[in-house]
């Protein structure tokens, strides 16, 4: 049992049960799925838009060419491909 003292002075008596263990296996493994990966080059993308001309994206984007047809897709769904 151990006795611990609250910063009002009174004690509380309880068991610890504090083990140091280990937590996430040993560093001999560290970084090992990164350096078997392939190493793949970035490709070349085109420049984002900034300011009014991504605000104008945007709008046209969400309200000017909106297609009526289906249930809503996300913005990342390929389906009408």
């Amino acid at each position: 049992l151990a006795q611990v003292q609250d910063h009002l002075g009174s004690s509380l008596v309880g068991k610890t049960n504090h083990t140091m263990g280990k937590v996430h296996g040993s560093l001999a493994r560290a970084g090992k799925v990164k350096n078997q990966t392939p190493k793949v080059a970035k490709a070349e993308k085109k420049k984002k838009l900034t300011g009014r001309a991504k605000k104008r994206f945007v709008y046209n984007r969400r309200f000017v060419s909106v297609v009526k047809s289906g249930p809503k897709r996300g913005p990342n769904s390929n389906a009408g491909k």
